[in-house]
C-alpha cells in the first residue's frame, strides 16, 4: 500500500456500456481508445460484468487466451490500466467468472474469480476461494469484487482488510433489485471507508445506474440507464484523512472494528491479524 505521501488524486473512466449478447470485444475497444483521447488523465478503465460477450458460458475461453490477449492488446495500445468487466473462464472441467486485471504495459497482474456466482441462477458457474487485491505505483491499493459478491459484506471487509482503498466492482444487473444493489454500494463504502466503483451494463445486458460511492458512503456519481462514461478521480489523500480522523471527523468504523475483541457468533472466530488496520493509528478524537 502507498504512502500518505503518494499523489493525490487517480483517474478512472468507468464504461457502462449498452450492448446485446455476442462478441464485443472491438466495440469495447473503441470506447477504451475514445476515452484515452478525450480524457488524457484518465489512468484506469473499467466495464461491466461478462460485457465481452454476455451471460452465455459457451463463449468461456481458458486464461491466458485470445479474448484476454486481445484486451491485453487494448490496455498496452493505450497504456491504461484495464478491468475489462469479466469473461467466463475454462479451467478444466470448470468455468469461472473471472476478472483480469491488465497494467499499462498489457501484462496481467491478477485474475480474480468471482466468490458467490449468483446462484441457482448462474448454473454450472464454480466459485473462486481467494480474495485479489493489487498495488497501482504511486497511487494506492485497489481490490476486486463482482456483482453478487457484494451482498455478502465479509467480501468487502476482508479485502479492506488486506489494504483496499478502492473497491472495483463490475456488474451484470437487469433485475428489479437494482436499487438495493445501490444501497449496499453506498453501506459498503461507508462502513468500510473506501471507494466503491459499482459499474452496471446498459442496453439489452442490464439496467444501468452505475454508481461511485466515496468513503463517507456519499454518492459521486450516480448514471442512467443508457451508455454513459463515467470519468472521476479517486482522492486518496482525502480517503486516507476519513480513515484517519472519521468522515467529517465522525465515526471511525476500521478502528473500532479493529479493536473490538468480539468472537463473532456467525464466525467462531476475532477478526484476523490485519497490518493495514493496524497501520491507522489509535482511535481517537480528531485535534484541530
Amino acid at each position: 500500500m502507498e504512502s500518505s505521501g503518494s499523489p493525490r488524486s487517480f483517474g478512472i473512466a468507468g464504461l457502462q456500456l449498452a450492448y446485446g449478447p455476442g462478441d464485443n470485444l472491438q466495440r469495447i475497444a473503441a470506447e477504451v481508445g475514445m476515452v484515452a483521447k478525450r480524457f488524457p488523465w484518465v489512468r484506469m478503465v473499467v466495464v461491466g460484468e461478462l460485457c465481452g460477450f454476455g451471460a452465455h458460458p459457451e463463449h468461456a475461453q481458458c486464461m491466458p487466451g485470445d479474448a484476454e490477449t486481445f484486451l491485453c492488446g487494448v490496455a498496452r495500445k493505450h497504456g491504461l490500466w484495464l478491468v475489462p468487466g469479466s469473461l467466463y473462464e475454462r479451467c478444466g472441467d470448470a468455468i469461472f467468472n473471472t476478472t483480469p486485471v491488465i497494467d499499462p504495459a498489457g501484462q496481467v497482474v491478477a485474475r480474480y474469480r468471482k466468490l458467490f456466482p449468483f446462484a441457482p441462477y448462474e448454473r454450472d458457474i464454480a466459485a473462486g476461494d481467494e480474495c485479489v487485491v493489487f498495488d497501482v505505483p504511486g497511487a494506492g491499493r485497489f481490490g476486486m469484487s463482482i456483482c453478487y459478491d457484494m451482498w455478502f459484506p465479509e467480501t468487502t471487509r476482508s479485502l479492506v482488510s488486506l489494504g483496499a482503498e478502492v473497491i472495483l466492482h463490475p456488474t451484470m444487473t437487469n433485475t428489479i433489485d437494482r436499487e438495493v444493489e445501490i444501497a449496499i454500494a453506498r453501506a459498503s463504502a461507508a462502513t468500510n471507508q473506501c471507494y466503491f466503483v459499482d459499474i452496471n451494463v446498459a442496453g439489452d445486458l442490464g439496467v444501468g445506474q452505475s454508481v461511485i460511492c466515496g468513503p463517507g458512503g456519499e454518492v459521486i456519481h450516480q448514471a442512467s440507464i443508457g451508455r454513459e462514461v463515467i470519468a472521476f478521480e479517486v482522492d486518496f489523500a482525502y480517503l486516507r484523512r476519513c480513515r484517519e480522523r472519521g468522515w467529517h471527523g465522525l465515526g471511525q468504523p476500521l478502528k473500532s472494528f479493529r479493536d473490538h475483541p468480539m468472537v463473532f457468533p456467525a464466525y467462531g472466530a476475532a477478526r484476523a491479524p490485519s497490518a493495514a488496520l493496524d497501520a491507522l493509528g489509535p482511535l481517537q478524537l480528531p485535534d484541530a
